[in-house]
């Protein structure tokens, strides 16, 4: 694999983006078409088509690890509880095999079935029953009539504003510690004073808006981190349901819409922007993402792009928690500087915690150093090559890139070298995707505001 823009600091990446190029070129005229397809909640299916080569001439081996790759980022981009394979039943079959408990995908089948609360399962399928689109089409955001709360609930401090016909006429921030709390009334009373807080200052509520980190399915709370110390029985009971409960604290059939953060940070950027097709991509303590398509709807896909593949050398660093190898958590995140630092020759003091490594680098940026500066030369290399590989899923105009990684010169030398590497190695996606680094008090105000324009008023 040749790529056009080396990384400095990584001579064994390998770019999935280009595995995907080379597999195309190479079953150009002896290939097979295969659809692999996710079903997630209310029959909702995305797919993604490819070719590999015919099943039994000695290629089975490379069809199974290309394709393996490939369903795994389409699972963790829209997320489900279904993979359907169509057109090979040797690579289906060693899918299926994968996606078991003690399989391959252990963590993957664990996840998906306590997000949609279904068995997980694997369907192998002939080409002529290939699954078939059928996506949500239903806008969400961008509503700003009437008076609204807008609420947006992070790990270390919570935020809510009161919009009135789309102009914030009150916003604060409250210090506070859900991810150390395991009562989940602490939760429940904060996000509550919050909404009664931002009321106060409106004749009245209309709907409510809430941006926050985790999985949402039809408003209800599946997976969060805020909420990573309540024990599961506590989460069923308490809450799943915790912001629908909170909203009909403030009134009878008050319109309330949940969505993942990063969701709603592409909104914002969308809204900021005035136009669609924009991924959102945060680096902070993990990787998180968030899109709105070409039509402005919020997609209801996961897009948990710390999960996501993007580098196929299987001697890449693996991610402790999905035990995966290759996924974006370990290149876009403070993992992602903390992983580089000893290739540049920089020692990092174990004692410290990421985040403070992370400081420590970004402290010798600040005094000009080459070796901070490699690095994130090093990650800008990943994330072009990365945004051409999410273009296989999202229709993408705009990338926002934010979080502390980017912050400062660091995130200016990663947006130059991901610019070069669309310019050299696709110019074809260059001349349509921008890369934009939003500056942060922009960001703060339009992520409540967007947060309260996601309900419609009936």
């Amino acid at each position: 694999m040749k790529l056009k823009v080396k990384a400095k600091l990584d001579k064994n990446f390998a770019p999935l983006a280009l595995a995907v190029r080379e597999m195309r070129k190479a079953t150009e005229k002896e290939g097979q078409d295969l659809v692999i397809g996710v079903e997630r909640n209310k029959g909702y299916l995305t797919t993604y088509r490819t070719r590999v080569f015919k099943d039994g001439t000695g290629h089975d081996d490379e069809n199974f690890d290309f394709v393996e790759r490939m369903a795994k980022a389409l699972l963790w981009v829209v997320g489900g509880y279904k993979i359907i394979i169509a057109g090979s039943k040797t690579v289906g079959e060693r899918i299926k095999e994968a996606y078991t408990y003690g399989g391959l995908r252990d963590f993957d089948v664990h996840f998906m079935e306590r997000v949609y609360e279904r068995p997980f399962e694997v369907e192998v399928r002939p080409l002529k029953d290939a699954p078939k689109d059928n996506e949500a089409a239903s806008p969400v955001g961008r509503h700003l009539d009437g008076c609204r709360i807008g609420f947006d609930a992070g790990g270390s401090d919570r935020k809510v504003s009161a919009v009135i016909d789309g102009e914030s006429v009150y916003s604060e921030e409250v210090v506070w510690f859900p991810k150390t709390n395991s009562d989940p009334n602490y939760h429940y009373q904060g996000i509550l004073e919050a909404m009664k807080t931002a009321a106060s200052h409106m004749p009245r509520v209309d709907a409510i808006g809430v941006s926050s980190a985790g999985v949402y399915i039809d408003n209800r709370i599946m997976v969060a981190s805020l909420f990573l110390k309540v024990s599961d029985e506590d989460f069923d009971k308490h809450v799943k349901n915790m912001y629908l409960d909170v909203a009909k604290e403030l009134g009878e059939n008050i319109p309330i819409e949940v969505a993942n953060d990063g969701d709603v940070t592409a909104l914002a950027g969308a809204m900021d922007l005035n136009d669609n097709s924009v991924l959102g991509v945060a680096m902070g303590t993990s990787e998180a993402g968030g899109y709105v398509d070409p039509q402005g709807n919020i997609t209801g896909w996961l897009n948990e792009l710390a999960f996501v593949p993007v580098d196929e050398f299987k001697g890449a660093m693996v991610d402790e928690w999905s035990g995966d190898y290759g996924c974006g958590v370990k290149y876009f995140s403070q993992d992602g500087v903390i992983k580089l630092a000893p290739a540049a020759g920089i020692e990092l003091d174990e004692k410290l915690s990421p985040a403070e490594k992370l400081k420590v680098v970004q402290g010798l940026m600040k005094q000009g150093d080459e070796r901070a500066a490699a690095i994130y030369d090093t990650i800008g290399v990943y994330f072009g090559y990365a945004i051409a590989f999410y273009s296989e899923f999202y229709d993408i105009k705009h990338v926002l890139i934010m979080g502390r990684v980017t912050s400062g010169e660091g995130g200016v030398i990663l947006l130059a070298r991901a610019q070069e590497v669309l310019n050299k190695e696709f110019p074809e996606l260059a001349k349509k995707i921008q890369l934009h680094i939003p500056d942060e008090s922009s960001r703060r105000v339009g992520q409540s505001v967007a947060a309260a324009s996601l309900p419609e008023i009936k």
